[in-house]
C-alpha cells in the first residue's frame, strides 16, 4: 500500500484561523503564538465548520476494491479511481488478507481461485470480449489506485469512523497512514486524534 498527499491547502491552519477570526473580527489577535491554542480550542468546542476551508488530496495505491468499495461511501469527498473498464487487468495484483496467509490451506484456495479468476478473464479477453464485460469476473482482492479530495472537517469525520480499532484491517492501516501524514502537516486540525501503536487503532485524547 501506498498513501501519498499530492495537495494540502497552503498554510492551511493559518487560512482556517483567518476565516474562524471572521465570526468574532478579531484578526488583531492573530499572533503565531496564538495560533495552536485558538485552533485547538475550535476544534475541542466542536466549532468544525471553519476546518471545510481547507483541503486535503491524497493519491492511494495497492488497496483491494473491498477496501475502495467502503471508502467511497463518504459522500462529502471527491474521488477518482483506476477503471476496470477502459485498464487491463490481464496481470491484476490482490490482496491477501492475514487471517488467510497464515493458514496454508486457507491460502491455496485463496491462491488457486485467484489465478483462476486470471486464467478466465485471460481467456474472456482473448475472444474478444470487451474489458467491461470481462471485469464481471474479477474479485474484491484486486487492487486498485484512487485519489481523495476532502475538506479538513471531512477527514476528521473519516478518521474517527475508519481508524477505529472496530473498522476493517486495511481500511484501517489506510486511513492512520493518512492521519499519520496530516497529524504532521495539520497538528492542531488533528491534535485529538492520536494513534495507539499497540493496538494500530485510534486513541481518542490530547496528545
Amino acid at each position: 500500500m501506498e498513501v501519498k498527499l499530492l495537495f494540502l491547502t497552503p498554510n492551511a491552519e493559518k487560512m482556517i484561523e483567518d476565516c474562524a477570526r471572521t465570526s468574532y473580527l478579531s484578526f488583531d489577535k492573530m499572533k503565531e503564538s496564538q495560533n495552536s491554542s485558538f485552533i485547538r480550542t475550535l476544534v475541542k468546542n466542536g466549532h468544525h465548520s471553519v476546518l471545510e476551508h481547507a483541503y486535503a488530496t491524497f493519491r492511494i495505491k495497492g488497496v483491494s476494491r473491498a477496501t475502495s468499495h467502503q471508502f467511497v461511501r463518504h459522500r462529502l469527498a471527491s474521488f477518482t479511481q483506476q477503471s476496470q473498464r477502459y485498464v487491463d487487468e490481464k496481470n491484476f495484483i490482490y490482496t491477501v488478507p492475514d487471517s488467510i496467509d497464515k493458514n496454508p490451506e486457507a491460502k491455496k484456495i485463496f491462491l488457486n481461485t485467484m489465478e483462476q479468476m486470471k486464467t478466465a478473464y485471460i481467456k474472456l479477453r482473448g475472444m474478444d470480449i470487451r474489458k467491461e464485460d470481462a471485469r464481471y469476473l474479477l474479485p474484491n482482492a484486486v487492487n486498485t489506485e484512487i485519489v481523495i479530495t476532502a475538506n479538513l472537517r471531512e477527514y476528521r469525520r473519516i478518521f474517527e469512523l475508519r481508524c477505529d480499532i472496530k473498522a476493517q484491517w486495511e481500511i484501517r492501516d489506510m486511513c492512520i497512514e493518512m492521519l499519520e501524514i496530516l497529524r504532521k502537516e495539520c497538528p492542531n486540525v488533528f491534535y485529538d486524534l492520536a494513534i495507539d501503536p499497540g493496538k494500530k487503532a485510534l486513541k481518542k485524547g490530547e496528545s
